[in-house]
């Protein structure tokens, strides 16, 4: 990781309203390239405001525009269409360099020649700050990303965690506005990556500055972030809180990319009151929250988290979703099981079963079950 200075969705969450003037905002924002003679839209119009103090995050597959909009961000991509603005000020067209933003990337590019102390200081003895100056910010730094006590090494000598932290304090000694982060934990282990995610929340926390993290990986998001766009083919799929994007998807490809979900489809049967029935097969039923949305005879396509469904061998009575189908596989996985169970027409649904008491099963491969959930944990998608 090294550093350098530096959608419209049909649903854009509103921003925080704590400052009055953003801390970044895209408005419209376009980026086209020209690939073997063809026009190519990498970012199709994206609309955002990340206010002052917030962890905010860009996730979504390879190739959905996620990276474009931050180097847009830091100005080392011009927008084809549409405003930069960098706390009020229009900065489209600004080099990076005029910019109040430090970028970290996942090469850690650190100076091989020098130690922890005078890797951090690098930009500060460029800008001539004075040495008392440069030896107050990085002390505090230092401390700030628990790297007390090994200034002195090289970064041969430490873990790449480590090397990942003064790659972080090198940006943060600057006191950027802004910090952008382009995949940052991508090269560490699997572990070392989960502590990471967790400290660098805490750095942002401390610091107090706007941290923009770029990732594919939906943890990551979910673990640190104070609002996450999730970004699809150059869109802005959702904007809303980890726990709005996790529990209400807005849309079929945000309900399948973050985390496990089960996606059903069918017509409705019959309305009553605030809840709607689905039928899929004999015996098979589907309540679903009617929201004033949904008609008799109406298609809808839901949605329905392994966690939220309950597996049993006999059928579950009351006012509940209740499906039927045979269980083709069940893996172990230490906390809990996961059953893949098939149904009459044809659709998986996956069922997380927490190991709340031993590691025994509900069910074994080949058994036919009942699988049930209450409505309000079926959500209807557009």
């Amino acid at each position: 990781m090294t550093e350098t200075q530096a959608g419209t969705g049909a649903d854009v969450a509103a921003a925080p309203t704590s400052q009055t003037v953003p801390a970044i905002e895209l408005d419209n924002v376009v980026k086209e390239y020209t690939s073997h003679g063809e026009v190519v839209r990498a970012v199709k119009g994206v609309s955002l405001t990340i206010t002052e103090g917030e962890f905010f995050s860009l996730l979504g597959p390879s190739g959905c525009g996620k990276t474009t909009s931050m180097r847009m961000i830091a100005g080392f991509e011009d927008p084809t269409g549409g405003v930069v603005r960098l706390h009020g000020e229009d900065v489209t067209g600004v080099p990076p360099n005029r910019r109040d933003v430090n970028m970290v990337f996942q090469s850690y590019a650190l100076f091989p020649h020098m130690n922890v102390w005078d890797n951090i200081a690098f930009g500060l003895k460029r800008k001539k700050v004075a040495d008392a100056e440069i030896r107050r910010r990085v002390g505090e730094t230092l401390e700030v990303v628990d790297l007390l006590g090994r200034e002195k090494r090289r970064p041969k000598e430490m873990s790449g965690g480590q090397q990942q932290r003064v790659a972080l304090a090198r940006a943060l000694v600057n006191r950027p506005r802004a910090l952008l982060l382009d995949e940052p934990l991508g090269a560490l282990d699997l572990k070392l990556r989960q502590h990471m995610q967790i400290e660098l929340k805490r750095i942002q926390r401390e610091v107090g500055i706007t941290f923009v993290y770029v990732t594919h990986d939906q943890g990551e998001a979910l673990t640190m972030s104070d609002r996450i766009a999730v970004m699809n083919d150059g869109l802005v799929e959702q904007l809303a809180d980890p726990r709005e994007i996790y529990e209400r998807p807005a849309t079929k490809f945000v309900a399948g990319f973050i985390g496990t979900s089960n996606l059903l489809g069918g017509t409705v049967q019959e309305v009553a009151g605030d809840t709607a029935v689905l039928a899929l097969g004999a015996g098979d039923r589907v309540v679903i929250p009617r929201g004033g949305t949904v008609a008799a005879g109406d298609a809808v396509d839901l949605t329905v988290r392994p966690e939220k469904i309950t597996i049993s061998r006999e059928q579950p009575a009351g006012d509940v979703s209740v499906v039927r189908g045979t269980v083709s596989e069940v893996v172990y996985l230490g906390t809990y099981n996961s059953y893949m169970v098939v149904l009459a027409d044809g659709a998986e649904i996956t069922v997380f079963e927490q190991n709340a008491h031993d590691s025994s099963t509900t069910a074994e491969r080949g058994d036919t079950v009942w699988l049930s959930w209450q409505p309000r944990h079926s959500f209807v998608l557009r």
